[in-house]
C-alpha cells in the first residue's frame, strides 16, 4: 500500500528531458528521501507530483485513487525551497492563516512553534527573516497543514548543524505521530541521518529505491562496490 505512487513519469522542456520514466512509491508513516545532485530533477519531480507542472507521460496515484488534482490537494502539501510567502506579514499571521484557510492542526500550533524555536520571530515579517529562519517558518506551515503527506524541498538548506539536528528531530516526531514525509535533500549526510528509505535520482532517472542495505545489495548485484554500506558510497556506486 502506498500513500503516493509515481509510474513512468516523464517531463520535457523542449529537447531537454528533465525526468525520464521515473517510478517509485511513498509508504505511509515513513520518511522517504529524494537524493540527487543539483540539476538532477528533484524540484521538477516535486512540482509534477504536486500538480504545479504537467507531466508529459506517466501517472501519479494517491492511495487507491487515480491521483486527480482534487485527490492530490487533499492528500499532500508541498513546501518549495527558497520561498517567503506573504513577505509583509508576520510569522504569527502566516501560521494563523494556515490553520484557518487550510483547516490545519490547531492542536499542534504551540508544539510546532516550540520545536522549531519560532517564538522569538512570531511578530517578525516573513520577508525580513534570514534564510534559516524562513526555512523553519515555512516548515512550520507545512507541519500545521492537515494533509497526511508533506513534500519538502531542501528542508535543511540554510540551517546550521545544531538547527539541522533539531529540525530533523522535529520531523521524526511528527512522523511518529502519523505523518508521512517525502524530503528532497542534496546533502547526503543529512539524508542518512533522518530518512528510512531513499530514491536516488541522477540525470532525471531513478537509479535505485530502498533502504541503505537494499541499495547496497542493488549496487553489488550490478557489479559495483559500495564500501561499508555508506549512503554516499552507495549513491556513487549506483549513479
Amino acid at each position: 500500500m502506498f500513500v503516493l505512487q509515481a509510474s513512468h513519469l516523464t517531463k520535457r522542456y523542449g529537447r531537454l528531458t528533465a525526468l525520464s520514466d521515473v517510478s517509485f512509491g511513498v509508504r505511509p508513516g515513513e520518511i522517504l528521501g529524494l537524493i540527487g545532485p543539483n540539476g538532477s530533477g528533484k524540484t521538477t519531480l516535486f512540482e509534477c507530483l504536486a500538480g504545479l507542472l504537467p507531466s508529459d507521460g506517466g501517472s501519479v496515484r494517491i492511495g487507491d485513487g487515480p491521483g486527480s488534482p482534487r485527490e492530490r490537494s487533499s492528500a499532500l502539501f508541498y513546501v518549495p525551497d527558497g520561498i517567503a510567502p506573504w513577505p509583509s506579514q508576520t510569522v504569527r499571521w502566516a501560521l494563523d492563516f494556515t490553520l484557518g484557510f487550510f483547516g490545519g492542526r490547531v492542536d499542534l500550533r504551540d508544539d510546532v512553534v516550540r520545536r522549531l524555536d519560532l517564538e522569538p520571530m512570531l511578530d517578525t515579517p516573513l520577508g525580513t527573516l534570514s534564510k534559516g529562519q524562513k526555512k523553519r517558518a515555512v516548515l512550520a506551515i507545512g507541519l500545521l497543514a492537515p494533509q497526511q503527506l508533506l513534500l519538502a524541498d531542501e528542508p535543511f538548506d540554510g540551517l546550521d548543524l545544531r538547527q539541522t539536528r533539531e529540525v530533523a528531530s522535529t520531523l521524526r516526531a511528527y512522523v511518529a505521530d502519523g505523518r508521512t514525509l517525502f524530503l528532497s535533500i542534496h546533502q547526503i549526510n543529512d539524508a542518512a541521518r533522518i530518512c528510512d528509505r531513499f530514491v536516488l535520482l541522477s540525470g532525471g532517472r531513478v537509479c535505485g529505491e530502498g533502504t541503505i542495505d537494499e541499495l547496497s545489495a542493488l549496487a553489488a548485484a550490478r557489479g559495483a562496490s559500495a564500501r561499508g554500506g555508506d549512503l554516499e558510497e552507495v549513491f556513487l556506486a549506483l549513479t
